[in-house]
């Protein structure tokens, strides 16, 4: 499994980010995939999720602000973010939600975003 996940930065409160995650090594089409953060300090959360059948789950925190897509076509999950806060300034990660915490989690380098005036 491989995950390559971009398109974050410094970004003023307000703003916006998409965020893209390449993956291969595996069916992506079949598996729900999630997207996680992880701030300085604090334990790695879930942000978002899209299943197979394109159903999307979002944390209460950014309920509303961020939305998951995905391209099966190009193995590529997606994460609009907007109406950033500072409190949303991690390193994002994306992953196959059925593998985290098995023999098959393998986290990529996870993308930074800081959002900061």
């Amino acid at each position: 499994v491989q995950l390559v996940e971009s398109g974050g930065g410094l970004v003023q409160p307000g703003g916006s980010l998409r965020l893209s995650c390449a993956a291969s090594g595996y069916i992506f089409s079949v598996r729900a995939m999630g997207w996680y953060r992880q701030a300085p300090g604090k334990q790695r959360e879930m942000v978002a999720r899209i299943s197979g059948d394109f159903t999307t789950n979002y944390a209460d925190s950014v309920k509303g602000r961020f939305t998951i897509t995905r391209d099966n076509a190009k193995n590529t999950v997606y994460l609009q973010m907007n109406s950033l806060k500072p409190e949303d300034t991690a390193v994002y990660y994306c992953h196959p939600e059925a593998w985290v915490g098995g023999p098959n989690e393998s986290w990529g380098q996870g993308t930074q975003v800081t959002v900061t005036s």
